[in-house]
């Protein structure tokens, strides 16, 4: 099985390398990694050019947004399966796609995800919240749950039938996504019960109280557009959050 992991970066020059190695340390013998840059300006294109051979797709061109640049790597990924890491991120330990891997040999399952820890940006050993997914059922959806992106693996077939991000919305197409498949595709997902990605904090989605906002208002249309929920549906998903602080 072949495994298409999309890393989306603009000026991460300090992070990007790690990012790679971390999919180049997978186990897994069929992995595509799909880089697109978004005309990066602060030596990030610097940092890639040793790893360029190592690349199914090198893409360096402005974009829309991070959400145009995934869609751009859906488009080009030739593998069975679609999954992202941000420049950001790194996977837990070299095992992760080889789980992911063995999750889809079941046939029946389109969408495989786990769990993720935030940890500080200077230390990724540093863990400051705990985001357990657990176990996905029919009414999940409508009390707020939702897998963390960064750890939701996909069937190519899936985005072909159902679409990519919308990139309407600026913070919140990882969600309409997430409930479009869910939701309304009615795909089947599978859990791994252990960490798949450590993500450093202070990603777009929390910034300021103007992007906490915004993304508040994109969840609300996502979920309405959707047919999952309204204000309480998008309470109980903020307020599930706070648990993630003391959770192991």
């Amino acid at each position: 099985m072949k495994i298409s992991v999309i890393t989306a970066v603009y000026n991460r020059h300090q992070t990007v390398g790690q990012a790679l190695d971390s999919v180049l340390s997978q186990s897994h013998p069929a992995v595509e990694s799909i880089v697109i840059d978004g005309a990066s300006t602060d030596g990030t294109l610097a940092v890639l050019e040793p790893y360029r051979s190592l690349f199914g797709v090198l893409i360096s061109e402005r974009d829309q947004g991070i959400y145009d640049a995934l869609n751009k790597g859906i488009k080009h990924a030739t593998g069975d399966v679609i999954g992202f890491l941000h420049a950001d991120d790194v996977f837990e330990n070299s095992e992760v796609l080889a789980k992911v891997a063995a999750a889809f040999r079941d046939p029946t399952i389109d969408a495989v995800y786990g769990d993720l820890v935030y940890v500080r940006h200077d230390d990724i050993r540093q863990v400051i919240r705990y985001w357990k997914s657990g176990n996905y059922d029919d009414a999940a959806l409508s009390r707020g749950w939702m897998p963390p992106h960064p750890t939701f693996y996909v069937r190519r077939s899936v985005y072909e039938r159902l679409g990519g991000f919308d990139t309407r919305y600026r913070i919140a197409a990882d969600y309409d996504t997430v409930l479009r498949f869910l939701a309304v595709g009615k795909i089947r997902a599978a859990y791994i019960p252990e960490v798949l990605v450590r993500m450093r904090a202070g990603g777009i989605s929390n910034r300021s109280l103007k992007t906490i906002v915004r993304k508040s208002l994109e969840d609300m249309d996502v979920l309405r557009r959707n047919k999952v929920g309204g204000f309480r549906t998008l309470a109980w998903k903020n307020l599930s959050k706070l648990g993630q602080f003391w959770k192991r």
